[in-house]
């Protein structure tokens, strides 16, 4: 099930332990080997809050779902407090984001800056041999050298989610759901006696109550929403709004203004506090720049004018590009060859070979 090469029974994992039933089946299936297994749950934001948070990953029904789970299965579980390192490295900067105009995505620096960085340093205080996630992606080692692969499962793959990984980290976590489909996962959860074989996966970003990301921002930022105009492309002003923080680029509904065509966020420009608006061919872009870019390729860096395919949503299918990196390696022009309209800043590019996640970066704002 892992590659490490060691007897089973000396090899000790910590897994990382959300409360649902991808994470809880892999700690099942590891003890079910003989593996000597640590489930390690994080508490990111506040108890109470947790308490009332449905749906959500890492709610706080979910850490009593893990901590049944691992009592099921007699392993040791602990539960970390690393609140004020999540409001610090994910909800501040996804405040942030918004308030420059960009759209975020805290997932992925979630896991870049807390689940993996954390886990992995307890994990090794720990002794263990390897961490292990829930996480549907392939790790697959080629001559001794682990790659990130997407998973199995189209509809569940999450190699999107994980391009900032770094490759000091892929050579100690491991992924071993990614070889196999949810469904596959839910019959081995049941056959496992786990009461939570059923639960739902979770939808919504896990401290954004009810889904309102503005309310969030206004609340920890009560400055934030600056009345401004809403400027079409072409010059002319066609209304005016209530805090860009409300606008995403490619948003067509709550505009609130009458117009005889279609009309769709194309820019936003805090430092004017201006809203920009066209129609919709105006999203049609075919070169963009990214940065902080992680690369997890055979080379050292990018090469120049590097033929990959990239996905710039989690949902979309992969795309040919071609990447000018610059900078050391840290930017890159993304070309595409053929034009999309949801390049928004903010959000991730990410690089493929076929099915090999090759790295990624973060759309820049022009």
């Amino acid at each position: 099930m892992l590659n490490i090469d060691k007897p089973i029974k000396d090899t000790k994992i910590v897994v990382a332990m959300s409360g649902g039933v991808d994470s809880s089946t892999v700690a099942g299936l590891l003890k079910e080997k003989g593996y000597d297994v640590i489930g390690i749950t994080l508490q990111l934001y506040d108890h109470g809050a947790m308490l009332a948070k449905k749906g959500a990953c890492c709610a706080g029904i979910d850490i009593y779902d893990a901590k049944m789970a691992a009592e099921h299965f007699k392993i040791p579980h602990y539960v970390l407090d690393y609140e004020s390192k999540f409001k610090e490295s994910v909800i501040d900067d996804f405040v942030e984001t918004y308030i420059r105009g960009e759209t975020p995505l805290p997932c992925v620096r979630c896991n870049q800056s807390v689940k993996f960085v954390d886990l992995v340093k307890m994990a090794k205080e720990l002794e263990a041999d390897a961490l292990v996630t829930g996480h549907y992606v392939q790790r697959i080692d080629q001559e001794g050298i682990p790659q990130l692969h997407m998973g199995k499962d189209p509809k569940k793959d999450q190699s999107y989610f994980l391009f900032a990984t770094t490759k000091e980290q892929l050579e100690y976590i491991h992924f071993p759901l990614g070889g196999i489909t949810k469904e596959e996962t839910r019959k081995h959860a049941e056959r496992l006696g786990l009461r939570i074989s059923n639960k739902p996966d979770s939808q919504d970003i896990c401290f954004v109550p009810n889904g309102s990301y503005s309310e969030l921002v206004k609340k920890l930022r009560p400055n934030s929403a600056q009345d401004g105009k809403i400027m079409h492309i072409d010059g002319y002003e066609v209304g005016t709004h209530s805090g860009i923080i409300n606008y995403t680029i490619g948003q067509r509904r709550g505009l609130g203004i009458a117009h005889p065509h279609p009309l769709y966020v194309v820019r936003i420009k805090p430092e004017e506090n201006i809203v920009y608006v066209g129609p919709v061919e105006a999203l049609n872009r075919h070169d963009f720049i990214i940065k902080d870019i992680n690369w997890l390729g055979d080379t050292e860096s990018i090469p120049n004018d590097l033929e990959v395919q990239v996905k710039i949503r989690s949902t979309q299918k992969a795309v040919y590009a071609k990447m000018s990196p610059f900078n050391g390696g840290r930017q890159a022009k993304v070309s595409l060859l053929t034009a999309d309209k949801a390049v928004s800043p903010g959000q991730a590019c990410v690089m493929y070979d076929g099915t090999r996640l090759l790295g990624g970066g973060w759309i820049a704002r022009d």
